[in-house]
């Protein structure tokens, strides 16, 4: 496609970003994302909660502050009750006050298939936004949520997911992205990406491209589901982690002393993911307390490095 050009486009398409920004003053640029998808849990009220905080993360990604948001809804009215409908709502509305933000109205259609998400708007300053592209070879890599959500949320579908495993896998997915963008603005992050769809090695993939750098990722000290391994070896790995895997192979250098179970959740499709921050190891004691001091699961997993674009993945 086409790109537009615009000198006050900041960020778009040409590092597969995870908002667009555009610049309307000296001091304010506007933040602008959206995002949908389909049930991956059975209660509407989870679900919506899990969709407007997945939403909201490509606001958080590149530091700015929610605004307000639109509701983009596609449900079977004439095929289920009206109630769950008015759950998702409600799931999605307590995630966007939680963010500080506004709902503002939103969009509806009929669908055989529910889907939920969000439009969201928000503010940062021209000259102080974090991307993918900022990378330095030197940094350390962070990541702020544990990996392992597209197997899980397999397993669940097929009944096999433990209560106190859902559990703790829906509290991860609806949790906002909020103190790990202020933690990294504290602490002057060089970069940043949310972990989504194309999972951890893709969106680094991405960060290596966008930075011109290499990216090295260390599999030990991924914070992960664990019980993620055990579903692995039972074989509910979704399709689309076949897919990363494929789209990413000539750039991702795959160690021979790899874990194949750990290989395979670098590459889940994450729903609702953490971020990824690369940052100056000076700098990484400033993120750590603040990350702590606010309760906030992360790892340090890898690093930066001079070379050729791509990622290593190592033990």
């Amino acid at each position: 496609m086409p790109l537009s050009a615009n000198d006050n486009l900041l960020l778009g398409m040409e590092s597969a970003a995870d908002a667009c920004i555009i610049k309307i003053s000296d001091d304010i640029a506007i933040v602008q994302s959206l995002d949908f998808f389909t049930p991956v849990v059975d209660d509407p009220f989870e679900f919506g909660q899990i969709a407007a905080a997945n939403s909201l993360s490509d606001i958080y990604a590149v530091g700015a502050r929610p605004l307000c948001a639109m509701n983009i809804v596609c449900f079977p009215l004439k095929e289920q009750p009206g109630q769950i409908l008015k759950e998702i709502l409600r799931g999605g509305v307590e995630k966007i006050h939680e963010a500080g933000a506004l709902l503002a109205g939103g969009h509806s259609v009929e669908d055989k298939e529910p889907k939920y998400g969000l439009s969201v708007t928000g503010i940062v300053h021209p000259e102080k936004f974090f991307s993918n592209r900022g990378a330095r070879p030197g940094d350390v890599l962070v990541l702020t949520k544990p990996i392992g959500t597209g197997i899980l949320a397999t397993a669940h579908k097929a009944g096999l997911l433990p209560d106190d495993s859902l559990k703790r896998l829906i509290n991860v997915m609806k949790q906002l992205n909020k103190v790990a963008s202020e933690a990294m603005k504290e602490a002057g992050a060089h970069a940043a990406t949310d972990i989504t769809g194309f999972g951890l090695a893709g969106h680094a993939l991405e960060m290596a491209l966008a930075s011109k750098c290499r990216i090295e990722i260390e599999t030990a000290r991924v914070p992960i589901f664990k019980e993620a391994l055990e579903f692995i070896k039972m074989g509910m790995i979704p399709e689309g982690d076949y897919s990363n895997k494929n789209y990413c192979k000539r750039l991702v250098t795959i160690s021979k002393d790899i874990d194949p179970d750990r290989l395979v959740l670098m590459f889940d499709a994450q729903t609702s993911g953490g971020l990824l921050i690369s940052i100056h190891p000076q700098k990484l004691d400033i993120l750590k307390r603040h990350l702590e001091e606010h309760g906030q699961d992360f790892g340090v997993i890898g690093r930066v490095k001079e070379g050729e674009p791509g990622v290593d993945i190592s033990p």
